[in-house]
């Protein structure tokens, strides 16, 4: 059993330290705020999965370093944005395993959807100091894909509702999520 954290941001500039030792899932949603987020993993043969949920109107920068301090850990980290204006959105994710963190698993799968002609950035770095393991990074950055828009629209869906259901299905991406607790960020979702 995964312990589950859920955090909530809206308009604000904040740090977070995680210190994690056993399995740990964390959900952290973000309405138009910068985060930096600090995680160790400080005990072997735990798993950490992150997932950041970002809805961006200003300038912003989401900032977040993992630490594999132990052997045999995991880390899976999935960081969503959707860009809504003509604005700013940084990701600088960094994956670090230490030199005696062997057969360590450190992932990151980094996307950013820009809804007008807004600027974003992502910065996907793994910093790997022992060779006994896997890590991997993946970043995109660009619009939801015509065809998804037309696939839906030619079912008789609008566009308005069309992109409202791309947006849950990339901003809500985990189907165990108790949604009583993400109110405001599903609230958000419905005025973009």
């Amino acid at each position: 059993m995964s312990k589950i954290l859920y955090v909530i941001d809206n308009n604000e500039k904040t740090n977070y330290n995680y210190e994690i030792v056993e399995d740990t899932i964390i959900y952290h949603y973000a309405i138009n705020s910068s985060s930096k987020v600090e995680i160790n993993i400080n005990k072997e043969e735990v798993k950490l999965i992150y997932y950041y949920n970002n809805i961006n109107y200003d300038n912003n920068e989401f900032s977040i370093d993992i630490n594999h301090n132990k052997e045999n850990t995991q880390s899976e980290i999935y960081n969503h944005g959707v860009n809504v204006k003509d604005n700013e959105l940084v990701f600088k994710v960094n994956g670090k395993v230490n030199k005696n963190s062997s057969n360590c698993i450190c992932n990151q799968d980094n996307q950013i959807i820009n809804m007008n002609n807004g600027k974003s950035i992502i910065c996907p770095n793994l910093l790997i100091d022992n060779f006994d393991g896997v890590s991997n990074h993946a970043a995109y950055i660009g619009k939801f894909k015509d065809e998804d828009v037309f696939y839906l629209m030619s079912r008789g869906i609008s566009k308005e509702v069309s992109y409202r259901l791309l947006l849950n299905g990339f901003l809500i991406n985990s189907d165990s999520i108790e949604m009583n607790k993400i109110d405001i960020f599903l609230k958000e979702i419905e005025k973009i």
